[in-house]
């Protein structure tokens, strides 16, 4: 299905937002995501279905100063 990450689009096999991440590589720790305008819990994302246009937003923590 086709949706948006970060503006950009994407194709993907994932269901939900656990397989986006997981198809994505993402680490474990300093990463969130949202649904359209709406932030998802991590216990969240294996219940948070994908479908076509969605999109995407994902926020990978940094440190720094």
């Amino acid at each position: 299905m086709n949706i948006y990450i970060n503006s950009k689009s994407a194709s993907t096999a994932a269901t939900n937002m656990l397989e986006l991440s997981q198809e994505l590589n993402l680490p474990e720790r300093g990463v969130a995501m949202a649904l359209g305008a709406q932030m998802v819990q991590r216990d969240a994302w294996v219940s948070t279905p994908l479908k076509e246009g969605d999109s995407i937003i994902v926020i990978k923590a940094v440190c720094g100063g």
